[in-house]
């Protein structure tokens, strides 16, 4: 289908399918979403994820009482795709993300953490679970997380996967949610990109609090 007249091309897809999660959540095109997150909620930060319907395609669980920050990732259908969690004792606040409810190290798919301890903006190394030197990370993050406004990069390199910006209703102010867009990229896993906004809301809760 051709872009409308007037609008913006498409940005370039990444070179080869970014299927971190799996090839079934990446869509030969732009997926926008919209992530909404409950300001109060009894299961310390609950977000869901809509596609450009309004249809929920995903939601977070948070572990109400539970020793270490631990999320879910959930689908539609209530099934857990991920579940992430803060590693106790880390200096970078870094985060470990698992297949559906896992915790074993076998099912780990990738980790988080901030490049470096004090940060005047926000940045994210991601490194997959096979990259187990972490000389270089897979994919990084750069932007303003408290303007939510960020761009997802492949590794170190300049070719964008994914971005985030805040978007303004009068309803959500109202209703105190905290709404963002997410423009995910031709052929870039959404579910892994859905994960990465969740890791930087704790990340940047925990700096606040």
């Amino acid at each position: 289908m051709a872009a409308p007249y007037g609008a913006p091309p498409p940005p370039p897809p990444a070179a080869a399918p970014v299927a971190v999660v799996s090839p079934q959540f990446c869509a030969p095109y732009v997926v926008p979403l919209t992530v909404t997150k409950k300001a109060i909620s009894l299961s310390d930060g609950d977000f869901t994820v809509t596609d450009a319907n309004g249809a929920v395609v995903l939601r977070v669980r948070g572990a109400v009482f539970s020793v270490r920050h631990r999320r879910v990732l959930l689908d539609a259908a209530g099934q857990p795709v991920l579940s992430m969690q803060e590693k106790v004792f880390s200096m970078h606040n870094r985060w470990e993300v698992f297949r559906g409810d896992s915790t074993n190290a076998s099912d780990l798919l990738f980790t988080a953490k901030k490049s470096s301890i004090i940060q005047l903006k926000t940045e994210l190394d991601v490194f997959l679970a096979s990259n187990t030197a972490e000389q270089a990370c897979d994919f990084k993050i750069k932007g303003s997380y408290f303007e939510r406004s960020c761009a997802f990069y492949l590794g170190s390199s300049n070719t964008m996967i994914a971005q985030m910006n805040r978007k303004f209703t009068i309803s959500n102010v109202l209703l105190g949610k905290d709404t963002f867009g997410v423009t995910v990229f031709p052929h870039v896993d959404y579910v892994f990109v859905a994960a990465l906004v969740v890791i930087l809301d704790e990340i940047h809760r925990e700096r606040s609090d």
